[in-house]
């Protein structure tokens, strides 16, 4: 290329840049200037509104909606994020704040710890398993299903003779969870066990709990029935969501199938004291048919 077709190539692209651009699939509009929004006053110690405090199940955010309110009734049932509307092609401001707020929640949940006088002032002995600290529990799945000499010393002291029920609250994967609804449920399985005539025994806490934890409690105690109390992993529609793990004959080994879950156990799906009257039921089942989990199912289909 010779410097007059250089040059003309040149004069080429720069007379094209006055042409009206390319806009694919529409006509191109030029984007009016827009009036600047007025800062809001803004002093030191003023919080912002709790995006947290809003039920999304009673809001929906799409701009004018053709069947909003229909849709809004229908959205009440779920906990999913439906109809969070857009700004554009991106979320509006609302639901990504939201958004963060609950996995922050869901973070906190996971990394907190339940209080220090949490047992005591339950009146519950607390044992702790292997793990020596909350990353040593969420790196070390079997540290958290297994109790060293000490500990196991601590089990037998709290726990009296051979309970045929032992009840059992563990942090799990989520402190808020138990800090919300562990007493609640407890309280109603006692008293449910109790109407029925069934023995609760002594309940314990057992810090950096992973569900085969009561296993371990099973192998130490030589009880028939464990009932695990524990936090859940925690995800966006709740940071408290918490389930029961009943093992009929509990022993290190036994197979995850061999356990009944009661799960969802929170303000928004099954409420604390409810969940209890109906784990309570099942204990009663279980130690009625001595088979837990997948086999109580199969027999109560047969």
């Amino acid at each position: 290329m010779n410097k007059q077709e250089l040059a003309a190539m040149v004069a080429e692209i720069l007379g094209g840049l006055d042409a009206e651009p390319m806009v694919k699939a529409s006509d191109y509009h030029p984007t009016a200037p827009q009036p600047e929004k007025q800062p809001t006053d803004y002093h030191d110690g003023d919080f912002v509104p709790d995006v947290t405090a809003l039920d999304l199940r009673k809001l929906y955010l799409v701009d004018h909606p053709a069947e909003g309110e229909k849709f809004r009734k229908m959205k009440e049932r779920t906990p999913a994020r439906l109809g969070s509307g857009r700004a554009g092609a991106r979320y509006k401001t609302l639901t990504m704040l939201r958004f963060r707020a609950d996995h922050a929640a869901a973070q906190d949940a996971v990394f907190s710890q339940v209080s220090e006088d949490f047992a005591a002032k339950n009146g519950m002995a607390e044992v702790q398993t292997k793990c020596h600290d909350k990353d040593e529990y969420l790196t070390r799945p079997d540290h958290g299903r297994c109790f060293d000499e000490e500990n196991q010393k601590k089990i037998r002291a709290a726990i009296p003779g051979t309970p045929r029920v032992q009840i059992v609250v563990g942090d799990g994967l989520s402190s808020a969870a138990i800090m919300a609804n562990a007493m609640d449920c407890l309280e109603s399985i006692r008293e449910g066990l109790k109407i029925r005539g069934i023995d609760a025994g002594t309940p314990i806490f057992v810090r950096y709990c992973r569900v085969g934890a009561g296993d371990a409690i099973g192998d130490v105690t030589g009880c028939e029935l464990v009932c695990m109390l524990v936090g859940e992993r925690p995800g966006l529609v709740t940071d408290k969501s918490m389930s029961a793990y009943i093992t009929y004959q509990p022993r290190t080994g036994v197979s995850e199938s061999s356990r009944t879950v009661v799960s969802n156990i929170h303000a928004q799906g099954t409420p604390a004291v409810e969940a209890g009257a109906h784990i309570a039921g099942l204990i009663e089942t279980i130690l009625n048919k001595k088979v837990s989990g997948v086999g109580l199912h199969m027999e109560a289909g047969a």
